[in-house]
């Protein structure tokens, strides 16, 4: 995983941050215990959520190898995202805290 890449996800309109965590609660465990290869690509977790607009966003690093089958997962799951801008290319040192959290795997 050297190729990493940005996915921002969007809560609904008006949906509060308590309520929009549950549901990415929710996604990633399912992601987990179906998709687990395609979970150990998520490298990181933005260490804490923003407003834009009426929505609640978070980010996450994800290398880019999972990005297509991610996003097919979170349009499933109901989840709204930003396009991945796939020229727009990090590396794990850019994800570190106290910006990013590491997701252990």
């Amino acid at each position: 995983m050297n190729e990493l890449v940005c996915l921002t996800l969007l809560s609904h309109a008006g949906e509060s941050e308590a309520d929009f965590q549950g549901r990415l609660s929710t996604f990633w465990t399912h992601m987990l215990r179906n998709h687990e290869a395609d979970y150990e690509q998520v490298y990181a977790e933005a260490s804490k959520s923003e407003h834009r607009g009426e929505c609640v966003t978070r980010q996450y690093m994800l290398a880019l190898d999972v990005a297509a089958k991610l996003t097919q997962q979170l349009a499933a799951g109901g989840i709204d995202h930003d396009p991945i801008d796939e020229d727009d290319i990090y590396n794990k040192y850019e994800a570190t805290s106290p910006n990013w959290f590491q997701i252990e795997h």
